[in-house]
């Protein structure tokens, strides 16, 4: 197997649109080479914990309301291309995502790092919710089948808040940047939601000149 390090911000909507696009092509290769991690990248480390108004945020972010929604129209017609529902004017809240990323990270031991960052993923875009909030996390893990009172302990503590940390400055050290980005065996890195045929290309090169018997 080869290694497939994802670096991702459940609110980043290029994130979405990105996972969107090597899923459909996993689907159509079924015995693909890759061991997938999903790694935390935040795109805001610095909001507030209880984040922010989320049309405040990308006012000063775009340069006002007009530029948001030109922002948004593109990254709504990507996401319509990629075949998701992706909206993310619906979301009031702008949220600090470290919490999320804790409850990616414990999902690895279940194996359900994928199913964790989707719902995220879908709570944010589609639905609105506010994954910021320990009470929509705890509803999440339940939604895909984490033990809500095991995950709501560990929220309410500090574990693993400076692992997140840790992985995240380690990324930004090694050069990445922002995010999507796919870190292949560990060497080589692809940057930015990809479409299905580019991935399906990797996965040709992977298996046809990557040594994958480990």
């Amino acid at each position: 197997m080869i290694s497939l390090d994802i670096y991702a911000d459940p609110v980043c909507p290029w994130c979405a649109i990105g996972k969107a696009e090597l899923d459909r092509a996993l689907a159509a290769n079924p015995g693909h080479p890759f061991e997938i991690r999903w790694l935390p990248f935040q795109l805001n480390p610095d909001l507030p914990p209880e984040g922010v108004d989320r049309q405040s945020f990308f006012d000063a972010k775009f340069g006002g309301p007009e530029a948001v929604a030109a922002a948004f129209a593109r990254v709504t017609a990507a996401a319509a291309r990629a075949g998701i529902d992706l909206d993310p004017s619906r979301a009031t809240r702008q949220p600090n995502t470290r919490d999320a990323h804790r409850l990616i990270l414990w999902a690895e031991i279940e194996n359900r790092q994928g199913d964790v960052i989707e719902a995220l993923m879908r709570a944010h875009f589609r639905d609105g919710r506010d994954i910021g909030s320990r009470k929509t996390l705890i509803e999440i893990a339940t939604e895909v089948g984490l033990d809500s009172r095991i995950m709501g302990r560990l929220l309410e503590g500090e574990s693993d808040r400076e692992t997140v940390a840790a992985i995240e400055a380690e990324a930004r050290m090694a050069g990445i940047e922002g995010v999507p980005s796919f870190v292949i065996g560990g060497t080589h890195v692809v940057v930015g939601a990809q479409p299905s045929e580019t991935w399906q290309r990797i996965i040709d090169d992977v298996v046809q000149n990557w040594d994958i018997s480990g």
